[in-house]
């Protein structure tokens, strides 16, 4: 699939949750954010068949969000339908990792080939405050766990507010390096302001080159994460949905009244 700028949409980002055990404090406020009701939320069934339907399309590359995807129950199912889709040469998952320790093996027998964990610090203390309680050693279990399971390479995504050259992401980046691992610094974005800049070391936020779709939680095809725009598969059905969000995708990103839990960031 081609967009109006001839850009290839070749990658479809699906977020299978609003849910998150951890609150960090770019993310959402200390109460957290209102929630959507189970009867919103796209079924596996639905998301496989979207998934089938966009991989028919030319979508190759499928990456699963949340939310903390592993907060889902019965996400292991998932992954392996999804994972029995021909076509799909790239399956990720995008993580915090406190629970990865339990799920990696299960993970990798399923079908995923490889995790980005999220990590914006390894001082137990310093983890703790950004994400408001959360345990960095659970988190370097996940880590350790994903990697004897074969879910590599193993990228961690570190959040900054302006460079990887701050206290919290040089430590990522010294711990990186010890166990062989890449790093994303992704500068904190806005959604409402429209504040975002490419992501350094990856592709993420680049406008001109961006391949990507999101499904969000509850069925919208979203063609930019900053961008209002959405279409319901429930609605319009699958294809439809999918190929009226690459006729929309605009040049660049603009601003958006959405959440990056429901929309998968």
């Amino acid at each position: 699939m081609f967009d109006r700028f001839n850009r290839k949409i070749n990658y479809l980002r699906i977020s299978v949750t609003d849910k998150c055990n951890l609150r960090c404090s770019y993310c959402m406020p200390p109460e957290g954010v209102p929630l959507l009701c189970h009867e919103d939320m796209l079924r596996f069934e639905e998301i496989a068949e979207i998934a089938r339907t966009a991989v028919e399309l030319g979508i190759t590359k499928i990456r699963v969000t949340g939310g903390e995807p592993l907060v889902r129950r019965g996400i292991v199912t998932l992954i392996g339908m999804l994972s029995r889709m021909d076509g799909i040469t790239d399956f990720a998952m995008t993580t915090n990792g406190a629970y990865l320790a339990e799920f990696a093996r299960p993970l990798a027998a399923a079908g995923l080939h490889r995790v980005n964990v999220s990590l914006d610090a390894v001082d137990p203390a310093r983890y703790a405050t950004i994400t408001r309680g959360g345990d960095v050693h659970k988190v370097f279990e996940g880590i350790h766990a994903a990697r004897e399971a074969g879910l590599a390479p193993i990228k961690l995504n570190c959040v900054v507010q302006d460079s990887p050259d701050e206290p919290d992401a040089r430590g990522v980046a010294a711990y990186a390096a010890r166990e062989g691992l890449e790093v994303r610094y992704i500068r904190r974005m806005n959604l409402e302001i429209g504040d975002f800049s490419v992501v350094i070391g990856g592709s993420g936020g680049d406008c001109a080159r961006c391949n990507r779709l999101r499904l969000s939680c509850d069925g919208m095809i979203r063609p930019c994460l900053f961008c209002d725009t959405q279409f319901s598969v429930r609605e319009l059905g699958a294809r439809k949905a999918i190929l009226q969000a690459v006729e929309a995708k605009p040049l660049c990103g603009q601003t958006s009244r959405g959440r990056f839990n429901s929309i998968g960031g």
